[in-house]
């Protein structure tokens, strides 16, 4: 029985084609929409989540704050962190080690091919070993850095694939920093984070002899604390101490001390808006599409009264005239869903694909799970249905004499 109703419902809304697929383009719009945008942004959930995810709650990073221009982070900053600042960070009652970190983009050259290289330095002494540690550092070819290395990189694990340069590089290699030769001596371990795979770590002496870095402008203070129950008590004598000793008032600070997760924690909520702002219009698209499927429906029962009224008159039941538009309004919201997602994931892996292939960017990712498309497609029908209520309950309500009459 149920099969008819659903044949009988095709046909009629294959006979008004045009109007039907008029009809669905709100549909399309606002599931593509919803598909692509909760893939997309999973997906870069995902990816901002291996950024850091890695890094312990045991871990803060100190940096400046307020950009002269964007670069990589602690760059471009108006007033830099001071060299000396680490020394006494270490003094602060709960932290274990704290050292500086230089970051510097330049030309990295391969293979007679140019790319934007990350460099970042590599502490030296005793803390060398706490940064291998704090991040747990590891070569998949080669070996790690020494103190003793000069002009020595190791390079993130991206750059052994040919996609970079045309070629992959191996330890043993020679590499062109801003014009200056360098051995690779390994290649760091996968750890999905864009940055870790891409950066190209040099000693940090040899940072500052070689490439240009001031010694007295700190990018970045990595700091291991020894108790994370008492984590948000070390940040704050931390706090204290910076606005000390670089004379801001507290409110006012030119400065940023976070761990890992509090950086996820403010990026998760600047997605969520962004988000929230894109589902707003999808929903105004849906709402549009559904009522264009109530204005359809209604339109059909006004232009279908005869066939109403003769339906009745050889015994068709109110729950079957009913039935008959209430399915042709499911299937017009499934049918612009199914469409819609199908918009959408070509809409998001199509973009994933993009960002890779000329941003060179893994954060660009989709991740659609089959119960986001089973939930669209059926949240799809469901909203075809709502819509569909009304003008079916009016269909199934029509008096055959007078439908029949109406009709001459």
């Amino acid at each position: 029985m149920l099969n008819d109703y659903f044949i009988y419902s095709v046909r009629n809304l294959k006979n008004r084609g045009l109007r039907s697929w008029l009809t669905m383009i709100g549909i399309f719009i606002g599931i593509a929409a919803v598909v692509s945008l909760i893939g997309l942004g999973e997906g870069l959930r995902i990816a901002i989540m291996s950024q850091f995810g890695f890094l312990g709650p045991d871990v803060l990073g100190v940096q400046a704050s307020g950009l002269a221009f964007a670069g990589p982070p602690g760059t471009g900053v108006v007033e830099p962190l001071s060299d000396e600042l680490a020394d006494k960070i270490r003094k602060v009652d709960g932290v274990e080690a704290a050292f500086n970190r230089y970051i510097k983009s330049g030309t990295l050259e391969f293979n007679d091919k140019q790319n934007i290289g990350i460099a970042a330095s590599y502490p030296e002494g005793e803390n060398r070993k706490i940064f291998e540690t704090m991040i747990n550092l590891k070569a998949e070819d080669g070996r790690l850095l020494k103190d003793s290395d000069s002009r020595k990189v190791v390079l993130g694990n991206n750059f052994k694939s040919d996609d970079t340069f045309g070629k992959g590089i191996k330890s043993g290699d020679k590499v062109l920093l801003n014009a200056i030769d360098f051995e690779v001596v390994g290649i760091l371990e996968k750890k999905g984070s864009f940055i870790f795979d891409n950066v190209v770590l040099i000693n940090e002496q040899t940072m500052i002899d070689d490439i240009g870095i001031a010694k007295e402008e700190v990018n970045v203070i990595a700091v291991k604390i020894e108790y994370v129950a008492r984590a948000d008590e070390i940040k704050e004598n931390i706090e204290k101490l910076l606005r000390k000793e670089r004379n801001v008032k507290k409110g006012e600070e030119n400065f940023q001390v976070q761990s890992p997760q509090q950086t996820l924690e403010a990026l998760n909520s600047t997605l969520f808006a962004v988000q929230l702002f894109v589902y707003i219009i999808a929903a105004i698209s849906l709402a549009v599409g559904g009522i264009g499927i109530m204005n359809t429906m209604y339109t059909s029962v006004l232009e279908r009264t005869k066939e109403i009224g003769v339906m009745k008159s050889i015994g068709a039941k109110n729950s079957a005239i009913f039935t008959i538009f209430f399915v042709e309004s499911g299937l017009l919201g499934m049918v612009g869903g199914f469409i819609g997602i199908i918009l959408g994931l070509a809409f998001a892996f199509g973009l994933s694909a993009a960002g890779r292939a000329f941003l060179g960017s893994e954060l660009i990712q989709a991740s659609i799970s089959p119960f986001l498309v089973i939930g669209a497609l059926m949240f799809s029908f469901i909203l075809g249905t709502a819509f569909g209520v009304l003008p079916a309950y009016q269909a199934s309500k029509l008096n055959p004499v007078d439908s029949l009459r109406s009709a001459k």
